[in-house]
């Protein structure tokens, strides 16, 4: 079992999937295999054992262990997850259309943002985007939005976190300074950046929610300021913007029934 440097690190939780992962291959184990293949104590995986059985993820039948049907719940959150974003890229393309622009989908992670799908068109841009690009999140319309939206002792922890994009951004904001940005962005529901993360870039961002009306993710519309003044961002384009944003989060609330229901099994 790999070790972690992290104090937040829980050892328990980790053994737990160790224990899942060793019946890779092996529809059912007794103890000793167990604990060959997870590297752990028989001790140590007897008890991860008793505990999965207890919640109904392995059964024990004469002395051997089998996982039951309950463990695809633990992956179905993810393929309704990832079949969302599958189906959000058709989102994307309909909006690439209306706009001649690209446009992409982001989440945060600490004080970054990152692309969980993009549709670009072939525009010099002085940037590299892909999924799984990071950018520092206050430079960048997607990153307001989705800082707009947290509670303010977790928009503290978050930008207490450094970036770990390695981008220095044109703009270097003050605390005071962004608050007054993220203040306009919750009053507008959309948020701009005009050329605040790098020169000639700039775009214009709306947030995805949960059926809750939390924010998850934002999609935004971003273009080269040769050639897309501000105003054309939101006169022409934030309309079209704001309709995917509310399509997709309808898409995103069907999609998370589905994990619901697996859940119940």
């Amino acid at each position: 079992m790999c070790a972690s440097r992290s104090p937040d690190f829980v050892e328990a939780i980790a053994r737990g999937f160790e224990v899942i992962r060793s019946f890779d291959g092996a529809p059912s184990q007794t103890l000793r295999e167990v604990s060959e293949r997870a590297a752990l104590a028989r001790p140590t995986a007897r008890r991860v054992l008793i505990t999965l059985e207890e919640l109904g993820y392995v059964q024990a039948d004469g002395g051997r262990f089998e996982l039951t049907p309950r463990v695809l719940a633990l992956g179905v959150a993810y393929y309704a997850g990832a079949d969302f974003w599958s189906g959000a890229v058709s989102r994307l393309r309909r909006l690439v259309e209306l706009t001649g622009e690209s446009c992409s989908i982001a989440q945060l992670d600490g004080s970054d943002i990152v692309y969980v799908a993009r549709v670009a068109v072939p525009k010099l841009v002085t940037l590299s985007v892909a999924v799984g690009t990071r950018f520092p999140a206050p430079q960048t319309s997607l990153g307001k939005v989705l800082l707009a939206n947290l509670e303010p002792g977790d928009l503290d922890s978050v930008l207490a976190e450094p970036s770990r994009s390695g981008v220095e951004a044109t703009w270097q904001p003050t605390r005071g300074e962004l608050d007054a940005v993220l203040a306009e962005v919750r009053e507008n529901g959309w948020a701009v950046s005009d050329q605040q993360l790098a020169p000639a870039i700039r775009s214009v961002a709306a947030p995805i929610r949960r059926a809750d009306g939390s924010v998850f993710a934002a999609v935004n519309v971003n273009a080269h300021a040769g050639e897309t003044p501000v105003a054309r961002l939101t006169d022409e384009h934030l309309p079209h913007l704001l309709r995917t944003a509310g399509d997709l989060s309808v898409d995103y609330a069907l999609r998370a029934r589905i994990p619901a229901a697996a859940a119940s099994y």
